[in-house]
């Protein structure tokens, strides 16, 4: 049976599983759907079409699916969906999607928000990401799995943020970051690869020296970075990280390329 505490309010379209816990005052919409074992502490609002999976944890003063900061919004009946096991922390703010974005904000499984962390519309967002204290995405943002952004980090519209990329704090990002990179700077600019994070994670030496020969590669002078791809694709045809990479930079993009300060073409 569902723990809800006498001074919330629960609309009576919400669907809670029996395992749900909703502490002191917070609110929940009717259209609102709360998985096993979600657990909301305090003071935490969820509005809107928004599922949240199980065993997600949402604190103080959280406010989850209100309508998206766009002013293109003409209330289209959007949704935000958030997988399981995430912990969201206090002031975390998350938008549903848009009519121009594809309807949908999606988050995905055991993911990190910290203090006042930012979901805009039509985000998508993977599993295993931390987004420190003040992070913030704008509009039509994807971030792949085990991305990691720093405190105070901010992402542009429409842009990407590879699988196992690192933003650091402070960092404003207005270009693609390709996967395994590792971006800093008042404008981010590419700063070599997340080889600490890759460490952890398990990847193999073999793995780290091609990514780190293949970035080598694909960052010289010469040549169009098309024309480097491709070289590298040849080169590395068997590494699946270097594949990761090509297969990203490959895909259309509106933002362009993170690149290293000094790059050719960056």
């Amino acid at each position: 049976m569902s723990k809800i505490h006498s001074t919330a309010i629960v609309a009576s379209g919400a669907r809670l599983a029996d395992s749900v816990s909703i502490g002191p005052y917070c609110s929940i919409g009717e259209e609102v759907e709360l998985g096993e074992g979600v657990e909301l502490m305090s003071h935490v609002v969820v509005a809107g079409r928004t599922t949240v999976g199980e065993g997600t944890r949402i604190f103080p003063f959280a406010s989850i699916g209100h309508e998206p900061q766009d002013l293109k919004y003409k209330g289209e009946k959007s949704s935000l969906t958030i997988g399981k096991r995430n912990v969201i922390r206090e002031h975390v703010t998350m938008n549903p999607g848009t009519s121009g974005g594809g309807m949908v904000t999606s988050v995905g499984d055991n993911c990190l928000f910290m203090m006042s962390a930012h979901v805009a519309h039509d985000c998508r967002v993977g599993n295993n990401v931390i987004m420190a204290n003040n992070a913030t995405l704008a509009g039509h943002v994807t971030v792949a799995d085990f991305a990691l952004f720093g405190g105070l980090s901010a992402v542009h519209q429409f842009v990407r943020i590879g699988q196992h990329a690192v933003v650091g704090g402070l960092t404003g990002v207005e270009r693609d970051v390709i996967p395994y990179g590792s971006v800093m700077g008042d404008r981010a600019r590419l700063a070599g690869l997340n080889l600490i994070g890759l460490q952890r994670r398990g990847f193999g030496r073999e793995d780290m020296q091609a990514l780190r020969a293949a970035y080598g590669m694909l960052f010289a002078d010469g040549g169009t970075l098309a024309e480097r791809v491709d070289e590298v694709a040849e080169r590395f045809k068997d590494v699946s990280p270097v594949q990761d990479v090509v297969t990203f930079l490959r895909a259309e993009t509106s933002r362009g390329i993170c690149q290293p300060k000094g790059a050719n073409g960056g």
